[in-house]
């Protein structure tokens, strides 16, 4: 049985999380890490306010879905501890990840960040990397709930970076007058343009819009509630001690 802590868990989708692992046979919540909710209950356990909580249990995985800076220091934390990671907090920068990378590994940890946990969502960013090649024009629209503090979200991103990876040959732009600044949305890899809704309701969902001569592609996935992105969490909490170092995504835990 893996043992497992979670932090930020008196939030959302930490206790989205603490309930999900208690319903894993093959797993166990150990400790609840939130210094905004020490104190407070979830998941049978008693939240702590520092990660010295998960040493106390022997945690042997750490579930991040916190905010940029915590998680920044989560990890770091994790690494010097021995403590495998699974990380779905966005907005990390090239240089996080390189620190991260030089971290994870040879001190015997592992981690596992990824900016989607929902396995439709990571088919959809596979389904729109194969489809690039044979079009020559293509925008992403992202839609998340009102509290989310990153913009573009990470999967818009990394789904231009694909589709950029996977076609360099797309058509310029044909705007020549922007009436509202930012109509166009932003400029991501590619020049692929992305746009993000913010909008009270969502939780998280996205569109790739695919055109070319006569016909037009549209691939969207929708997570109706957060837990869709648990199958993933666990996928990746129990593979995250074979995967040596630093893993970006869930593609490579699941075979795509």
């Amino acid at each position: 049985m893996i043992k497992v802590g979670v932090f930020g868990a008196g939030g959302r989708m930490g206790t989205a999380v603490c309930d999900a692992v208690t319903s894993d046979p093959a797993l166990e919540l150990v400790a609840a890490v939130d210094p905004g909710r020490a104190g407070e209950h979830v998941g049978g356990l008693t939240i702590a306010a520092t990660a010295d909580a998960l040493l106390e249990a022997g945690a042997e995985v750490a579930v991040d879905f916190t905010v940029l800076a915590a998680a920044r220091e989560n990890l770091r934390w994790c690494a010097d501890h021995g403590v495998h990671a699974v990380v779905g907090t966005t907005g990390f920068s090239p240089a996080d990840l390189d620190d991260f990378r030089a971290r994870f590994g040879a001190g015997g940890a592992n981690a596992v960040i990824a900016p989607n946990f929902a396995i439709g969502a990571v088919l959809m960013m596979r389904f729109a990397e194969l489809a690039a090649p044979w079009f020559e024009t293509a925008e992403i629209i992202e839609l998340h709930h009102d509290q989310k503090a990153d913009a573009p979200s990470g999967t818009a991103m990394l789904t231009a970076e694909r589709m950029a990876a996977a076609s360099a040959d797309w058509a310029d732009d044909p705007t020549k007058t922007v009436v509202v600044e930012g109509a166009r949305g932003g400029m991501g890899p590619g020049s692929i343009h992305v746009h993000s809704v913010r909008l009270r309701g969502l939780v998280a969902h996205q569109e790739v819009l695919l055109g070319t001569t006569g016909q037009t592609l549209t691939i969207r996935h929708d997570s109706i509630e957060r837990t869709s992105f648990m199958p993933g969490v666990l996928v990746a909490v129990k593979a995250v001690a074979d995967r040596p170092g630093l893993t970006i995504g869930l593609d490579p835990l699941l075979g795509l």
